[in-house]
């Protein structure tokens, strides 16, 4: 493992790097909190999202006494790139997973998945019972809709020549306005500098774009695999779904089932956003303080 000092040095985070079980560099930031009596939480993102995306929930969660980690999977964020794209999978990524919590020395935790981070949530509470005790889903449940994934099918590696961060933000609130209409002009922007880097004056993507081969199978007419079985493994723990209230990726039928199958389930959506939920808004993260609270 090696540690570099904090990519942002506005907060209490240090940038760790450990090598995945076939060598590929990972990266994930490192809230620490020596005298933390209560269990980490540890941060897994969505699809093509990264670490960055959680500095406010670690923020406060550091603050009320938390170790927080949060992930770059491999090919996002200060990962390494995979030079073969098939390897950007649910199982590779999981085992990347439980090399990095070794690496950290957690054992148990309390996890915050947001949509893939989620569906790795429920599996490695099946493949690891003990090591999930409490869970935050954000915007995610067991049935992932069509409709949803094929509009995440059409941006995923995708990005028009841009010169200038500021493009990039007007280019995410044009093309997201309609299903995150209560975001603030600040949280566009910081957003913006959690999906984009600006480089020799050109915008690229904080991610490898191959992760878009990741989508090749998603077609109208496909049929897409559930996660019920993991979530059952879930289910046995204390959880906050989180919503979107425009959502097209967790849909409200599935909620209420998911609450149904899980008694300890709490819900919470998100008024003026859909899929996902930026965790950038001080109601979101005080909900999520909230269940955090109750938890050890």
């Amino acid at each position: 493992m090696k540690k570099e000092a904090c990519v942002n040095p506005t907060l209490p985070a240090v940038s760790r790097f450990v090598a995945a079980p076939d060598g590929l560099r990972l990266h994930y930031l490192d809230y620490p909190r020596p005298d933390a009596a209560r269990l980490p939480l540890v941060c897994l993102p969505g699809l093509a999202r990264s670490a960055d995306d959680f500095w406010r929930v670690a923020e406060a969660a550091r603050q009320a006494g938390r170790r927080v980690l949060a992930l770059d999977y491999r090919g996002r964020g200060r990962s390494q790139w995979d030079a073969d794209w098939r390897r950007y999978d649910l199982d590779v990524e999981q085992a990347d997973i439980l090399a990095t919590l070794a690496d950290a020395g957690v054992t148990e935790a309390v996890f915050l998945g947001t949509s893939r981070g989620g569906l790795h949530t429920m599996r490695l509470s099946r493949a690891r019972p003990a090591l999930v005790r409490a869970a935050i889903l954000n915007d995610i449940g067991p049935k992932v809709e069509k409709d949803g994934l094929l509009r995440i099918k059409s941006y995923v590696g995708k990005l028009p020549p841009l010169s200038r961060l500021s493009e990039a933000v007007a280019l995410m609130r044009m093309t997201a306005a309609p299903r995150f209409s209560g975001v603030s002009a600040e949280e566009w922007e910081v957003y913006a500098r959690q999906t984009f880097v600006e480089k020799e004056g050109r915008v690229e993507l904080r991610y490898d774009p191959a992760l878009n081969h990741t989508l090749d199978s998603v077609t109208p007419e496909a049929e897409f695999e559930d996660f019920w079985e993991p979530f059952a493994a879930l289910a046995a723990v204390p959880i906050l779904a989180i919503r979107g209230e425009t959502s097209d990726i967790l849909s409200v039928d599935t909620l209420d089932e998911m609450a149904r199958r899980a008694p300890l389930l709490e819900r919470y959506t998100v008024p003026g956003q859909g899929h996902a939920p930026l965790l950038l808004d001080p109601p979101t993260i005080a909900r999520i303080m909230e269940f955090l609270g109750a938890q050890g």
